[in-house]
């Protein structure tokens, strides 16, 4: 259960991490009001997506999934920030497009840290 607890912060900050980047990065396609606090409020939000809501959804759309080979896993990292920005509306996505791009950046932020910071901590 501690190693759960764990897994979710280092989630809720690598998530954070990237709607940072991506927030100062991408400033006409995603915003947020400026503040950090906001930023981390998202952040959290999107971790709490990817740990219950993107297992289903990657259930779901597995023929897809393995039909492209994997490729659509963009497709659903973009749905999970589009979804985060509906739930928290001081995060907000101008496009589709804009939340896939950033589902790219925060996928391979969360691979890579995940893949660091797990296999010492956890």
């Amino acid at each position: 259960m501690v190693k759960q607890f764990y897994r979710l912060l280092i989630r809720w900050f690598i998530a954070s991490l990237g709607l940072f980047i991506v927030i100062n990065f991408l400033n006409p396609g995603i915003s947020s009001r400026g503040r950090l606090l906001d930023i981390i409020v998202a952040g959290l939000i999107l971790a709490i997506i990817n740990a219950v809501i993107k297992p289903i959804l990657v259930i779901l759309f597995l023929p897809a999934i393995l039909f492209t080979l994997g490729l659509f896993m963009v497709i659903i990292n973009g749905l999970t920030v589009y979804l985060a920005s509906e739930l928290y509306p001081p995060l907000h996505i101008n496009s589709f497009w804009t939340a896939i791009f950033a589902g790219i950046i925060i996928g391979l932020l969360n691979y890579l840290f995940s893949a660091i910071l797990e296999e010492r901590y956890i």
